[in-house]
């Protein structure tokens, strides 16, 4: 269940999302907090250099592997402008991180990308659970996906 702290770092995820489009990048953003609601790292992606492993949420899950215990991983929250790809999922999952939420879904950004004519991308697009189990996952939140989808749409036409 979404509260209204959710709502906070969600929205800071989306800031996030929108600082990594105006440097040139695909616009997603991710946010790690403690379970005193503590904000420990926050990231955006950094793939236009053309690493595309340079996503924020892998970024976080290898910061907590190496800044936190294993205790504090599992009860810390990561916001996320949308939802985990199977890597990152995957990387959340390794490094023992706890709950998941996100403003949209792989399924919303795979939608929204075939509309704009963009081409589906190599990694299918899993649902977080179909990558790793035993975590609490929340998402997407239509408010906020609407934001999100104005970002990818601003990526995806530049210079059409």
């Amino acid at each position: 269940m979404i509260n209204d702290t959710d709502l906070k770092h969600l929205r800071r995820s989306v800031e996030l999302a929108k600082t990594a489009l105006e440097k040139g990048d695909e616009p997603f953003g991710s946010v790690l907090v403690s379970a005193n609601g503590e904000v420990l790292f926050e990231d955006h992606n950094h793939v236009a250099g053309g690493d595309h492993t340079q996503h924020p949420e892998f970024a976080i899950a290898r910061w907590a592997a190496t800044n936190m215990e294993p205790e504090e991983r599992s009860k810390a929250t990561v916001y996320t402008s949308g939802e985990h790809c199977p890597m990152c999922a995957a990387a959340h999952g390794w490094a023992g991180l706890g709950r998941i939420v996100y403003a949209s879904s792989s399924e919303q950004l795979v939608q929204w990308l075939s509309e704009m004519g963009v081409a589906p991308s190599r990694v299918r697009n899993l649902p977080i659970q179909d990558v790793i189990r035993d975590t609490i996952i929340d998402g997407p939140v239509p408010e906020l996906a609407e934001h999100v989808y104005q970002l990818h749409r601003q990526f995806h036409t530049r210079g059409r």
